[in-house]
């Protein structure tokens, strides 16, 4: 039986493209619109733990991410 897991997807605009970005296990992917770069990331990271070793997962996933806004002053 398969287990899932929820991350973070960060996704942003490149010029013409769109990247995401997991953060709490530092894979990225692109695509052409948000969906497809957010497609994209899930494939990245299931390929991710179906090859990375228990030792590489460990290190590499971070615990708690936490995504926020905050407010600066600018010049």
């Amino acid at each position: 039986m398969d287990k899932t897991r929820q991350y973070t997807a960060l996704i942003e605009r490149e010029g013409d493209a769109f990247v995401a970005l997991c953060p709490e296990l530092e894979i990225a992917s692109q695509g052409s619109t948000v969906e497809e770069a957010r497609t994209n990331l899930v494939e990245a990271i299931e390929l991710f733990f179906e090859t990375a070793s228990p030792e590489e997962i460990r290190t590499r996933a971070h615990g708690e991410v936490f995504v926020t806004r905050v407010e600066v002053k600018v010049a």
